[in-house]
């Protein structure tokens, strides 16, 4: 099994949604730079990365 950690980004910052609900963000201080830099220093070499603005946009942001 292999674990990949994954991290969802609003307007720069990690957030967390409650079943989807953007309205029920929750922010996380950590820069996301940070955190990935975080995970490869711990040996991970995957990262599941989403753009929750662009989701919502239906483009890239």
């Amino acid at each position: 099994m292999v674990a990949i950690p994954a991290m969802d980004i609003i307007d720069g910052s990690c957030v967390r949604l409650r079943m989807g609900d953007y309205a029920s963000k929750q922010v996380y201080g950590a820069d996301p730079t940070e955190l990935a830099k975080m995970f490869a220093d711990t040996g991970l070499s995957r990262l599941h990365l989403v753009d929750l603005d662009g989701a919502k946009a239906g483009r890239v942001r």
